[in-house]
């Protein structure tokens, strides 16, 4: 199963720069019980402001509205775990995740979930974040893939669609905050050629 989360320059399905870009840097070892899905958005900010957020992996809570708080353990490096409490309204209120990637170079970070009191078992994500320009401007193109285990009492198609609900809302809130940051940093217009 795959989503969009916006409309792409073919309108069904995901752009030949999409499908290339999911291909090459998000690929998870699905077993038969668990469900996976790639999401994307694109954002009107440039990729040096989506990117400073993104991996912050100390701080998710500069974007993702369903955190309150979070502490890492140690150094911030490959590995680290941090400890992220949940705001009310989900059916969680702890979440213990650990780094597995991450990769200023090519703006890759991975993360899988290792405890914590939700049904998310054996999770893991994938952000990758591109340049390309919007309307003429610097933008990002973010893209996020996850592999979970399908609950016992629930199905592929259910599950799927809660976790995709999430990072929704995390990316709406990325592209906010991040388009937020873009109109103070005034970034020029791109020439065309």
């Amino acid at each position: 199963m795959v989503t969009n989360d916006y409309i792409t320059m073919n309108g069904n399905g995901f752009s030949k720069m999409e499908e290339e870009f999911i291909k090459r840097h998000h690929k998870h070892d699905v077993k038969e019980n668990q469900c996976t899905s790639s999401l994307v958005k694109h954002i009107k900010a440039p990729i040096h402001l989506v990117w400073s957020l993104v991996r912050r992996f100390d701080q998710p809570q500069k974007y993702k509205p369903f955190v309150s708080r979070c502490v890492v353990q140690g150094d911030l490096q490959i590995g680290s775990v941090r400890e992220v409490n949940v705001k009310s309204g989900l059916p969680a209120t702890t979440s213990t995740e650990r780094l597995e990637y991450l990769d200023d170079d090519e703006h890759i970070l991975s993360m899988t979930i290792v405890g914590g009191d939700h049904r998310l078992k054996n999770y893991s994500s994938i952000v990758t974040v591109h340049p390309e320009v919007i309307d003429g401007r610097p933008g990002t193109l973010v893209i996020e893939s996850f592999v979970v285990d399908v609950p016992d009492g629930n199905t592929k198609d259910e599950t799927c669609y809660f976790v995709e609900a999430l990072i929704k809302c995390n990316l709406k809130s990325l592209a906010d905050v991040s388009e937020r940051l873009a109109v103070q940093d005034r970034t020029e217009p791109i020439e065309r050629m």
